[in-house]
C-alpha cells in the first residue's frame, strides 16, 4: 500500500439509480415507493428545451412534498454548455427543501466544470444559511472527461460519485454504434472462424474505476438502452460489478430489480466471505500470514477482498 492511503467511499447504498424526468409529474410517486436506491429527477436530456422551466419548478416542489424515503435524493441539472444549468442551481437551492441531497452534473470534461457548479453551490448555501451540504456526482460523457478522469475525481470534496453515459460517450469518441451500453455487435474477434465478442466499454470502466477508488469516490455504471433484454442488462451489471463499481443506473423501472439483483453480495458469496475472514483469523492466532481455503491460498490480500463483501452486505442490510 503507498503511503498515501486509498480513501474510503461514501457509505451508502448505490446499487441502482433510477432515473425520471422532471417534466412528468405523475412518475415522482412510483419512483419514491420503488426500490432504488437513488432517485435522479432528470431537468436534462429527458425534457424538452419548452419543458426546463415547468420541470425545474416540478422538482423543487415535490423534493419537499414527496416522501423519498431513506433513498439518496439526487437532481442531473442541465450541462454546462447550455443556459439552463445556472438556473439549475441557484432555484434548486434557494427554493428547495433540505431534503435534496445530491446534484448530477452531466457531460463533465475537466476540473474546471465541477469548480463552476461548486463555487456557485456554495455561495447560495452560505447566502441561504442551508445545514446540509449538497453532494455531487458527475457523468463522463466525452473524451474529454475521460481523458480527463483522475483529475475530475480529485476535483471537489463534494464528489461522491462518477457514472459512465455510455450513449453521448460514444457519440463524442466517434464509435459507429447507436447501441447504449452492452456488447456491440461489430466489436468482435475472430478465431478459426468464430465470433468471440468483447466489452467495448470495459477500458473506460476500469479508468473511472481506478481514479474513483483513488479518491474515494463512489464509481457507478450508467444505462442500458435496451430494457426488453434483461440477460443483456444483467450481463453488462455483472461485467461492471467485477471491475468493482457499485451500481448501475435504471432507466426503465423493470431494470431496478436487475441492478439491486447483480450488486447485491448473494447469501452464498457473503457465507463465503466470512468463512475466509475466520480462517485468517485462525491462522493469525498460530503465527501464519496465510492459510488455504476450499484447496486454494488466501492471505492479507484475501481479508481485503472478503472485507468488501461484508461491508457492502452489512451496509446494504442496515439501509
Amino acid at each position: 500500500m503507498s503511503f498515501r492511503l486509498q480513501p474510503a467511499a461514501p457509505a451508502r447504498p448505490n446499487r441502482c439509480q433510477l432515473f425520471g424526468p422532471g417534466s412528468n409529474t405523475k412518475l415522482f410517486a412510483k419512483m419514491a415507493a420503488s426500490a432504488a436506491d437513488v432517485i435522479n429527477l432528470d431537468l436534462e436530456d429527458s425534457v424538452a428545451s419548452s419543458d426546463k422551466d415547468q420541470a425545474r419548478a416540478n422538482v423543487i416542489e415535490a423534493i419537499g412534498n414527496v416522501d423519498w424515503g431513506t433513498k439518496t435524493l439526487s437532481v442531473r441539472i442541465n450541462g454546462l454548455d447550455t443556459p439552463y444549468w445556472y438556473r439549475d442551481v441557484v432555484d434548486l437551492l434557494e427554493q428547495s427543501s433540505d431534503r435534496l441531497d445530491q446534484i448530477m452534473i452531466p457531460k463533465v470534461g475537466c476540473a474546471e466544470d465541477v469548480y463552476a457548479v461548486d463555487a456557485l453551490v456554495t455561495a447560495i448555501e452560505a447566502a441561504k444559511g442551508r445545514a446540509k451540504k449538497i453532494a455531487f456526482e458527475v457523468i463522463i460523457e466525452s473524451a474529454a472527461g475521460i481523458a480527463h478522469v483522475e483529475e475530475i475525481a480529485a476535483s471537489s470534496p463534494r464528489l461522491e460519485a462518477i457514472s459512465l453515459g455510455a450513449a453521448d460517450f460514444a457519440a463524442s469518441m466517434g464509435m459507429q454504434t447507436t447501441g447504449i451500453g452492452g456488447t456491440q455487435e461489430n466489436y468482435y474477434m475472430l478465431r478459426e472462424g468464430q465470433k468471440y465478442w468483447s466489452d467495448p466499454w470495459h477500458w473506460a470502466q476500469t479508468a473511472i474505476v481506478a481514479a474513483c477508488r483513488t479518491h474515494g469516490i463512489l464509481p457507478v455504471d450508467g444505462p442500458f438502452g435496451d430494457f426488453s433484454d434483461d440477460e443483456g442488462y444483467i450481463a453488462q451489471a455483472m461485467r461492471s460489478a467485477t471491475l468493482g463499481m457499485v451500481g448501475k443506473w435504471a432507466i426503465h423501472p423493470k431494470q431496478i430489480a436487475l441492478a439491486n439483483q447483480v450488486f447485491t453480495p448473494s447469501e452464498a458469496a457473503v457465507a463465503e466471505a466470512r468463512e475466509i475472514l475466520a480462517a485468517m483469523e485462525a491462522a493469525k492466532a498460530s503465527g501464519a500470514g496465510a492459510t488455504v481455503y476450499k484447496g486454494r491460498l488466501v492471505d492479507i490480500a484475501s481479508i481485503k477482498q472478503a472485507e468488501v463483501i461484508v461491508k457492502q452486505s452489512e451496509m446494504i442490510a442496515a439501509g
